[in-house]
């Protein structure tokens, strides 16, 4: 199941000829669209189902500093500002608030990789703190357990994934952006050595650049184009409650559960402890660039090995302009809310915080998300490939930068100055 989502008035056909083509209608490739149309520049968005459909609207909406590597400070630092300016801009209360974010632990160990975390960052202008027990319970009262201490970042928050992508895609669009949904991109076409084109399954648009901003589905599109990009997938099960009387604005992250307010009075919560991890061909062919991560979340995952590996198997992994592309054949990655995981959100959270045990669900669903080996995206051009650039492999943060990896997206296919350093982002650092 998926949430519901508002209605964009997307176009029906595609111009022959235009400046940029977007893949993937996400909130990076809306983002960039928006940007685009904003600086003058034709730009088509191509989305192979929905807008908005997948990770973009499925995530847990937390916009956050907290946590992320040095190198990809600077682009959440960005994000606050953009989405700070986004009603502005377009129009529309997207949700976001600055309410904070607070991560808990239990043990002194998980205390010390948030000091740790701290030293990382202490050059940069962040306002994140460590906090007892007992900062923890005057900032959100309520609460049974008896933590070793946490960290607090009262400037970070959280905006609505449910509202932000078509929201942000309305409003390209009325800047003079083209978007079509149910239109799949199969391949580039080239001339003298560069992107000149996409073939969609609709027919050919001539083009200067492509920006290639397919989550999930990126590894697929440039491995057919003999490109690796390393992304192996996992999935999040995630509760929306209904309207309830919740403990604090503030969105929090236990060991093993999180929960966050949403604009609707209900919550959105998770087992933060536990992502599925579902068994596929890229494990055997690149799973072994994922060792280090592994050492440190090995009780993070749930491997399971079913039908998502068959599933998997069937979609093609060569195809030609003529198709089919995998992408026609799964629209919307949709995959199932895993019961159990939600069960233990729900335990945990109320044995934390006992108002959410009267917490009614009101919907479930999962996400799958597109991981690197080292959490951070892949943006930049593509090597030996003039005219294509990349915007993808965001693991699960592209929703919280989404804004400010768009712009940064915007500037790289345009050769403007860019809003960040984009050098942490190139795919060469996997060769």
């Amino acid at each position: 199941m998926a949430p519901a989502l508002p209605t964009v008035n997307t176009a029906e056909t595609f111009p022959d000829t235009t400046t940029v083509v977007i893949i993937g209608a996400g909130i990076v490739g809306l983002s960039a669209a928006l940007t685009l149309a904003e600086r003058g520049i034709p730009v088509v968005v191509l989305e192979k189902g929905r807008v908005g459909a997948e990770q973009s609207s499925r995530n847990l909406g937390w916009v956050r500093k907290m946590g992320r590597a040095a190198p990809d400070v600077p682009m959440s630092l960005a994000a606050d500002r953009l989405w700070a300016e986004m009603p502005e801009r377009i129009g529309v209360d997207v949700g976001y608030r600055q309410t904070g974010i607070m991560y808990l632990a239990r043990t002194e160990a998980e205390m010390d990789m948030h000091r740790q975390w701290l030293k990382t960052v202490e050059q940069l202008p962040l306002d994140s703190r460590l906090l007892s027990n007992r900062a923890i319970g005057d900032l959100v009262p309520g609460g049974k357990g008896d933590w070793a201490g946490g960290i607090y970042t009262p400037s970070d928050g959280r905006a609505e994934p449910t509202m932000a992508p078509s929201a942000i895609a309305n409003a390209a669009i009325a800047k003079g952006a083209v978007i079509v949904e149910n239109c799949a991109v199969r391949t580039l076409a080239t001339a003298g050595g560069r992107v000149s084109g996409v073939v969609t399954e609709r027919g050919e648009i001539r083009c200067e650049e492509v920006l290639l901003a397919g989550g999930l589905w990126s590894r697929k599109f440039l491995g057919n184009l003999g490109i690796s990009l390393p992304t192996l997938p996992l999935i999040s099960s995630v509760i929306r409650t209904e309207p309830m009387d919740g403990p604090t604005e503030i969105a929090v992250g236990g060991p093993d559960f999180s929960f966050r307010k949403r604009h609707d009075g209900g919550y959105t919560i998770t087992q933060r402890g536990a992502l599925g991890a579902p068994l596929m061909l890229d494990h055997l062919l690149i799973g072994l660039r994922y060792l280090p991560m592994l050492r440190g979340q090995r009780g993070l995952l749930r491997i399971r090995l079913g039908r998502d590996f068959v599933n998997d198997l069937r979609l093609p992994r060569r195809w030609g302009e003529k198709g089919p592309s995998p992408f026609e054949r799964v629209r919307t990655m949709d995959p199932d809310a895993d019961a159990a995981i939600n069960a233990e959100a729900m335990r945990n959270i109320a044995e934390a915080w006992p108002a959410f045990s009267e917490a009614v669900i009101a919907e479930v669903w999962a996400g799958m998300m597109d991981i690197t080996p080292d959490s951070l995206p892949v943006m930049g051009a593509a090597p030996k490939l003039p005219g294509l650039t990349l915007a993808t492999g965001f693991s699960g943060h592209g929703f919280g930068t989404g804004p400010a990896a768009g712009a940064l997206a915007a500037d790289l296919v345009t050769g403007a100055p860019p809003i960040v350093d984009p050098a942490p982002y190139r795919l060469e650092r996997f060769s």
